[in-house]
């Protein structure tokens, strides 16, 4: 049987755009602050998986809702279970939006929307790839479940809580990262640096810093409130911020209140996985504060964590063959004069270290400021699956064979539900050369590439599970 994919997929695509639509003007972030025993994520989270499952459910594909937080979509019949796996969350909008983030534009072929490439946008291509499998009667051998959990950017309390009550699939893929594969993920965790309340002197007092909404995204902007305890020029002082700004190619403003001056520093957000990609507000702001504030948090941002993506300065670098580098990024800031004060750092991992040498190494490096480094969450282990293995030798066949590319294996310092299953890789839906704009403001993605993803998912679920 010749079955045109392409074809498949554009006689859908408008209905496919209607609904991504209608998921993109949900705000999905975790939000627990407003959680009821219906709603244990949020309202938000909530709102999105149900809507996702009433599309199937028009389609009429059996579907299951565990508790409000994951929930799947089902097809077929077998021994074996091929498991698709995407989530419904998304992070905080954030600052630096051009258009609302939640009223979706579509612009130059491209969707805006937060969620539009990291997962909706995804996970759609992978429902359609799905319903096409469905709509032609194609024979399949396997049970296959498209799962979406509801916090996938926090905890994964829905993924963990959909595993507890159903079933682990036996091997399968998350549309939740880059093509042509992702079949190694390195280790993810967080570490909390928590310094003593400390009594400072001088001319300038910090009396407080903050930054970062999330843990897994650069921050983009920070905001620091110093206290002037004498005749401080406020003119020389502006003047050396703005050539600070122009140097670094930053925004910002001093703003002055009495005695108090307020810095304020605008960078650019990315998603951890590669600091890089970012210019991390939170860290430029003490580096300038710090040789004119006395202060050792600020002096432990500047000097321990600025500009150092791979861990020399907290001596925690390291480096294998198959995973690279580990990369680290402090992500959330909190400064309260008289107050013990924290950074939480993100740190992705290779195989070559693991989470408590990473915790023995950065305290022993820090031990002159007194930090205390605990865990702050769980971490996730490296995960890899060999490039030999039948899954990963399909897809990238699969890929391979819709783009005219060459596929080969990648690892990533991102983490996505592939990671779940012993057999998991992570595959698309980012095209090669495309900006990775995921977790950034004016985050988007390319409507043809959804189209072709839903060419290549649709393919692919069909030959593993056939």
């Amino acid at each position: 049987m010749t079955i045109d994919w392409k074809a498949e997929v554009d006689s859908r695509k408008d209905v496919m755009l209607e609904r991504l639509i209608e998921l993109l003007k949900i705000d999905s972030s975790r939000d627990t602050e407003h959680a009821t025993k219906e709603a244990p994520l949020g309202p938000g989270p909530q709102k999105a998986l149900e809507k996702m499952l009433s599309f199937a459910k028009e389609d009429g594909f059996e579907t299951k809702n565990i508790e409000n937080v994951a929930g799947h979509i089902e097809y077929g019949d077998g021994d074996e279970i091929l498991g698709i796996l995407g989530h419904m969350d998304e992070v905080p909008a954030g600052e630096g939006w051009e258009t609302d983030p939640f009223e979706p534009v579509i612009k130059n072929n491209r969707i805006y929307a937060r969620g539009s490439s990291d997962d909706k946008g995804p996970s759609m291509a992978a429902y359609l790839g799905l319903q096409i499998v469905k709509e032609l009667g194609l024979p399949v051998s396997k049970k296959i479940r498209l799962i979406f959990g509801t916090d996938e950017e926090s905890e994964w309390y829905g993924m963990n809580r959909y595993l507890e009550v159903e079933r682990t699939p036996d091997f399968g893929f998350s549309p939740d990262a880059e093509f042509p594969i992702i079949n190694g993920e390195k280790g993810i965790a967080s570490f909390k640096i928590e310094l003593p309340k400390s009594d400072e002197d001088g001319s300038l007092i910090l009396k407080s810093f903050v930054s970062g909404i999330k843990e897994n995204m650069i921050p983009r902007d920070a905001t620091a409130v110093v206290i002037a305890n004498d005749n401080i020029d406020v003119v020389a002082l502006k003047k050396a911020y703005d050539d600070f700004l122009v140097e670094n190619n930053l925004t910002g403003e001093i703003s002055v209140n009495a005695n108090e001056l307020k810095f304020f520093l605008i960078g650019k957000s990315a998603h951890a996985l590669e600091p890089k990609a970012g210019l991390n507000a939170a860290t430029f702001l003490a580096t300038f504060l710090k040789d004119r504030v006395e202060s050792d948090y600020l002096k432990m941002i500047a000097d321990q964590m600025h500009l150092d993506s791979r861990g020399h300065k907290l001596t925690i670098n390291s480096v294998d063959a198959k995973m690279g580098d580990l990369t680290v990024t402090p992500d959330l800031f909190k400064y309260e004069m008289g107050k013990p004060s924290y950074v939480i750092i993100n740190v992705r991992y290779p195989q070559s270290t693991d989470a408590d040498t990473i915790i023995r190494k950065t305290a022993e490096s820090l031990a002159s400021f007194k930090a205390k480094v605990v865990m702050h969450g769980h971490a996730q282990g490296p995960h890899y699956v060999p490039a030999d293995d039948p899954l990963v030798k399909t897809l990238l066949s699969i890929y391979e064979e819709h783009t005219g590319e060459k596929g080969q294996e990648q690892v990533i310092g991102g983490g996505t539900y592939g990671r779940i299953l012993e057999r998991g890789v992570a595959f698309g839906a980012q095209f090669p050369g495309r900006e990775n704009v995921m977790h950034q403001a004016n985050e988007y993605m390319e409507i043809d590439d959804i189209v072709n993803a839903a060419v290549i998912y649709a393919h692919a679920i069909y030959e593993l599970a056939k």
